[in-house]
């Protein structure tokens, strides 16, 4: 069962565009294909974060989960994490605009090794403010790069920005953002989403869930330490483009450890 419930989670990532978005998606995502139908949420008011779990019976993890994300991440447990090891292609080729997030979606090609283990690249999309603090601090915006293996787990690499200098690697994609919801343009010019991150890979690592319902858990965090920039333009074109913030609340880490 559990196995099932990340495989439909994956489908979602890629193709809901009413309930995560698609993790998230984080975000990360639904669990269900895009063909069913599902409660309508958003991030504030009676379809907000703290009645999503009561909306409906796929959806109850996000209330009763023990392992959810995002978390603030601190009191952190040293490690021998391996270096993530990125084989990106600029294959970034479509944008969509969900109503929850702008999700760009990627062609087959790249791909990321945690631990010798392959994830393919399969969709980023951004939130603001940040959704996961460091040591309590929000960032000005956060992105979600979404892998699934080939069993259909997720592994879902974050980024973490400061407002400053223009990012390079977003004004490709965001010169084409959609302005209306469900809709979906293709992109002129690929994205190569190591143009996003910052060039220093080192990474915090928790045990989460999909941070937009139906909050599916056994999702792979890894955290970038170092945060990168946006202009304070990048930002406010994306959020004026959501209407409202779209960050899911800190959520209890329990006896969860973040690794670095």
């Amino acid at each position: 069962m559990y196995k099932k419930q990340i495989t439909a989670a994956v489908a979602a990532v890629f193709l809901s565009a009413t309930v995560f978005a698609a993790d998230h998606a984080d975000h990360h995502a639904a669990a269900a294909p895009a063909t069913e139908h599902h409660a309508h949420w958003s991030y504030d008011g009676t379809e907000g974060p703290s009645h999503w779990g009561d909306m409906e019976a796929q959806f109850s993890t996000c209330s009763s989960g023990k392992n959810q994300s995002p978390i603030n991440l601190t009191d952190f447990v040293d490690a021998d994490l391996k270096p993530l090891a990125f084989n990106y292609k600029a294959g970034g080729d479509t944008i969509l605009n969900n109503g929850h997030t702008i999700q760009v979606n990627f062609a087959q090609g790249s791909e990321m090794a945690l631990n010798g283990h392959s994830y393919s690249l399969k969709q980023f999309h951004a939130h603001a403010p940040s959704e996961n603090q460091i040591n309590g601090k929000n960032y000005a915006m956060e992105i979600h790069f979404v892998h699934a293996d080939a069993n259909g787990n997720l592994a879902v690499v974050a980024v973490m920005f400061d407002e400053g200098a223009a990012n390079p690697g977003l004004t490709k994609a965001w010169k084409a953002m959609p302005e209306n919801a469900g809709e979906k343009v293709a992109l002129k010019d690929n994205v190569l989403g190591t143009d996003i991150m910052p060039a220093d890979k080192a990474y915090y690592r928790f045990n989460g869930s999909l941070t937009t319902p139906p909050c599916t858990e056994g999702v792979t965090w890894l955290v970038l330490k170092k945060p990168v920039t946006a202009s304070r333009e990048q930002i406010e074109n994306f959020m004026h483009l959501m209407h409202h913030h779209n960050n899911r609340p800190i959520q209890a880490t329990n006896a969860r450890p973040v690794l670095e």
